[in-house]
């Protein structure tokens, strides 16, 4: 009888255990999936990019850019989004030979002609690339840091 009551409670017990271990190795598998009703969002042109900047310092370039020939009229956020980045692009096509489209997007062509106006007066010295690298963000904040008389705009 001893040895019956003892058989039972080892199988229970391998029986959790086997239970709770398929619960788990199943568990990420189930957890990570995404349900048919997830719906995955594309990127979009409308994201945030401030290349570096702190709130403040995307905030200093948005006053400039309102009172610059680049109209600016969004909102003073400090989120470098399209508007923000449409208005860069009219001044860089305005004075810093940008000629592609004013889509909000700061790609490789915005990219390149924003170094060129960060060569200027910036001190920009790398490649004008199109890579907003190390040295593009660290001339863009002091850039920004320039305008900050601007701010409250």
């Amino acid at each position: 009888m001893r040895s019956n009551v003892m058989a039972r409670t080892l199988v229970s017990t391998a029986a959790v255990i086997g239970l709770a271990a398929g619960g788990l190795a199943t568990a990420g598998t189930s957890v990570a999936a995404p349900t048919p009703h997830t719906k995955v969002q594309p990127a979009s042109v409308l994201a945030t990019n401030n290349l570096g900047l702190s709130t403040t310092q995307a905030k200093y370039v948005q006053c400039f850019m309102r009172d610059a020939p680049a109209s600016y009229t969004g909102s003073i956020d400090g989120q470098l989004g399209t508007n923000s980045w449409k208005a860069m692009q009219r001044h860089l096509k305005a004075y810093w030979a940008y000629t592609d489209s004013i889509d909000g997007d700061p790609g490789p062509n915005t990219i390149r002609a924003l170094q060129r106006m960060l060569a200027f007066g910036w001190g920009y010295k790398d490649k004008i690339d199109g890579d907003p690298g190390a040295d593009t963000k660290a001339a863009f904040k002091r850039f920004a840091n320039d305008f900050s008389s601007f701010y409250p705009c």
